[in-house]
C-alpha cells in the first residue's frame, strides 16, 4: 500500500500542483501559497518515504534557498509576482542542484516567449464576443503582468521527468 501511495504522489502531486498553478495564474494573475506549501510538504514526505540521505535533502534546501533568495530580489524590484518566487523555489526543492540549471533555462526561455505573444495579443484588439470574459480582459490590458507561473511550471513539467523522483518508478 505504501509503495503504491508513494508513486501516486510522485506522478500526481507535482505534476498536479504545476498544472494548477499556471492555471491559476492565466485565470486570476496570483498563485496560491497553499501550492507552494504542498509542494514543500509533498517533498518532505517522499524524501522520507524513498529513504534520502539527509545531505542530499540539505541539498535540496539548498536549490530552493537559493531560488528564493534569487526570486525574492526579483519580487523585491517589481519583475515578478511573490507567487512566481514562491513556486520557483519549491520547484528547485523537488529538483535540487542537479536539475536546476535546465529548469532555470526553460523558464527563461518560455518565459520570453510567453511574455512576446502576451505583449502581441494586448496590441491587438479583443474581439467583442470576449470583453465579457473577466480574466481575458485582465490579461489584455497593458498594465497588467505576465502571469509567469505558466512558464515555471511548463519548465518544471519539462524537467521532471528526467528526475530521479521519475526515474524511480522504473
Amino acid at each position: 500500500m505504501a509503495i503504491a501511495l508513494t508513486d501516486a504522489i510522485r506522478l500526481l502531486l507535482f505534476p498536479a500542483m504545476m498544472a494548477f498553478a499556471a492555471s491559476s495564474d492565466l485565470l486570476t494573475m496570483t498563485i496560491s501559497n497553499r501550492v507552494s506549501l504542498l509542494l514543500v510538504a509533498g517533498f518532505l514526505v517522499m524524501a522520507a518515504v524513498i529513504g534520502m540521505p539527509f545531505a542530499d535533502m540539505l541539498s535540496h534546501f539548498g536549490a530552493g534557498a537559493l531560488v528564493l533568495a534569487i526570486t525574492f530580489t526579483f519580487f523585491a524590484r517589481g519583475w515578478i509576482g511573490g507567487g512566481d518566487a514562491k513556486l520557483a523555489a519549491a520547484t528547485a526543492l523537488w529538483l535540487g542542484f542537479d536539475f536546476l540549471f535546465n529548469y532555470a533555462l526553460y523558464a527563461s526561455l518560455f518565459g520570453g516567449v510567453l511574455t512576446f505573444l502576451i505583449i502581441r495579443f494586448r496590441l491587438m484588439p479583443l474581439p467583442h464576443a470576449l470583453e465579457k470574459q473577466a480574466w481575458l480582459v485582465r490579461l489584455h490590458r497593458m498594465d497588467a503582468g505576465v502571469p509567469y507561473g505558466i512558464a515555471l511550471a511548463a519548465a518544471a513539467l519539462l524537467v521532471y521527468p528526467e528526475t530521479p523522483w521519475m526515474k524511480l518508478l522504473g
